[in-house]
């Protein structure tokens, strides 16, 4: 039982490594690689604090080399759900009533076991799996997500401190319960720090959790588990489970304990599965949250008063690294006709010379897409640019999956500002551009605007302050995450809380206060000390 107001530490921002050459850290996750590459895991599901096998076996294979098998990941049905929410719901009392102070060091825990022993095996499990160069890696395997695991605690505490005044004679006090059921967290290939924190987040607020991962983030979704479990973590407070999306679905959202969703992924998915719950809405003892980020069609709005260097690394930067699979990739650009040449010829320098291939040549700047299914549907994309007249490709437009999937950046110059690929969210190495008048930039704003259902991250780069304090209020709801002169890419914990609007989600911004408050249900106490002993009140009286 706890007997002090605790201090936690304070958190700060993982350091994110050079890996440069001669380095320890580089040497480490060489080896890494070449031990994770030379073997085939058996990974389980995690039920229970158990690991938990079945006959029904599923390959795993680096996106770049699909021909390797480096794993065979056990897929789960049902039954296993079905498992995965009882021992959760028997986990819950006693998880719930553990003191914060515990659940804390459980997940501080795990940012230094993630951040020191298992930093190596986390990048390259992430680089072989998801096909990220190692800074790629290294931002999102390691530093992101060990600044989830400790920025959370840090903002479990500023919740729990936030408590009502009392007037004399009494004391009201605020609790923050963890919801009254079960959490179901579906979360996506591309980062492995959302992975690891949407069920940690519900957990760590003392919430229960079925996680049901992408397939292809297995590999690196079980060593999340390992880290978790070493840290910890009692048995049933998170399951793992791989199973079918609408064979887990039917179970857990006719199940009466559901009571949140935690969710990244696609908008159409997002949006079904909402319907769904609403469908059973009268099924389930509480109302249940739900929180999502889903897609975008992310913008950098150039002005003609733009540092024209500035902007043209920000494109290349944001549209293109890890293979523009992030959903705040720059997607769409729009250039004043007066800085267009002087632009794109230095993002079209920059691009041509990144190099493409296998994550375990570190000059590789360009890895491959996930997996077949994104291939064929980039590739589509790019298919349908080169048989239109109404858009041209200017740079890149090769691919090929005969050993990995790989595509090649693309740029794609749109004739007219709602052509098909400044429109739709392609989620690869593909980039549109579409060239204003100078004098329309007003107008061309109103397009931005109007272009798009997604409203996730966008950027402005100008050097008139009025230009960006009228763009900034004019743009204000087509993203919820908006940059200055820089790209829209690389949103930090504790300094960027991330998520957007629109078709974009529910903006419960990932890496702040707002996102842990979807998972309590706040509960009011007032003691009164000394209760009156007479009905009658004062103005009663003759």
């Amino acid at each position: 039982m706890q007997k002090a107001f605790f201090r936690i530490p304070s958190p700060k921002n993982e350091p994110v490594l050079t890996y440069a050459p001669g380095s320890d850290e580089r040497n480490e996750v060489k080896q890494a690689l070449e031990s994770l590459s030379n073997q085939v895991k058996e990974i389980p599901m995690y039920i229970n604090g158990e690991e938990v096998f079945t006959e029904e076996r599923h390959p795993l294979s680096p996106p770049h080399n699909h021909k390797k098998v480096i794993g065979y990941y056990s897929r789960g049905n049902k039954n296993h759900v079905k498992d995965a929410i009882e021992a959760a719901l028997a986990a819950k009392r006693a998880w719930e009533d553990t003191s914060w102070e515990h659940r804390a060091s459980i997940f501080l825990k795990a940012a230094d076991l993630l951040s020191g022993p298992y930093r190596a095996k986390m990048n390259a499990a992430t680089m072989l799996a998801q096909s990220k160069n190692i800074f790629q890696a290294e931002i999102d395997a390691v530093a992101e997500l060990a600044d989830f695991f400790r920025f959370n605690v840090h903002y479990m505490a500023q919740i729990y401190q936030d408590q009502p005044e009392s007037a004399p004679g009494m004391w009201n006090r605020m609790e923050y319960r963890p919801l009254e059921g079960f959490v179901f967290c579906i979360t996506p290939f591309n980062f492995t720090s959302i992975a690891g924190n949407l069920p940690s987040a519900a957990a760590l607020m003392g919430n229960v959790c079925v996680w049901k991962p992408a397939d292809s983030q297995i590999y690196s979704a079980q060593v999340i588990m390992e880290i978790l479990i070493e840290a910890g973590l009692p048995a049933g407070v998170i399951n793992l489970v791989y199973a079918d999306g609408p064979e887990a679905g039917e179970v857990v959202f006719h199940h009466p304990d559901f009571s949140g969703l935690h969710f990244t992924g696609s908008t159409g998915v997002f949006q079904h599965l909402w319907k769904t719950i609403g469908q059973n809405i009268a099924n389930y003892k509480t109302y249940p949250r739900i929180v999502g980020e889903t897609g975008g069609k992310d913008y950098i709005m150039v002005h003609p008063t733009a540092d024209a260097e500035a902007a043209a690394v920000a494109i290349a930067r944001g549209a293109f690294e890890f293979q523009g699979q992030k959903c705040s990739a720059a997607s769409r650009v729009y250039l004043p006709d007066s800085l267009y040449d002087q632009i794109m010829d230095r993002v079209k320098a920059d691009v041509s010379s990144f190099k493409m291939g296998d994550p375990f040549d570190f000059s590789n700047f360009i890895n491959a897409v996930i997996d077949e299914r994104a291939f064929d549907k980039i590739a589509g994309y790019i298919d349908q640019v080169k048989a239109s007249d109404d858009g041209e490709i200017i740079l890149g437009g090769n691919y090929d999956k005969s050993k990995g999937y790989f595509i090649e950046p693309t740029i794609v110059l749109a004739k007219e500002p709602k052509f098909l690929t400044m429109c739709e969210e392609i989620f690869g190495p593909v980039l549109t551009i579409y060239c204003y008048q100078d004098d329309q930039f007003e107008e061309t704003l109103d397009i931005l605007d109007q272009t798009s259902p997604y409203a996730l991250t966008g950027a402005i780069f100008a050097q008139d302050r009025q230009v960006i304090d009228k763009t900034a209020r004019r743009l204000q709801h087509t993203a919820g995450n908006f940059y200055i002169n820089d790209k829209p890419t690389g949103a930090v914990v504790g300094q960027q809380p991330f998520g957007g609007g629109r078709a974009s989600g529910t903006n419960d911004k990932a890496g702040s206060y707002l996102n842990l408050l979807r998972w309590v249900s706040p509960r009011t106490i007032k003691e009164t000390f000394v209760p009156p002993k007479d009905y009658r009140y004062p103005f009663l009286a003759e």
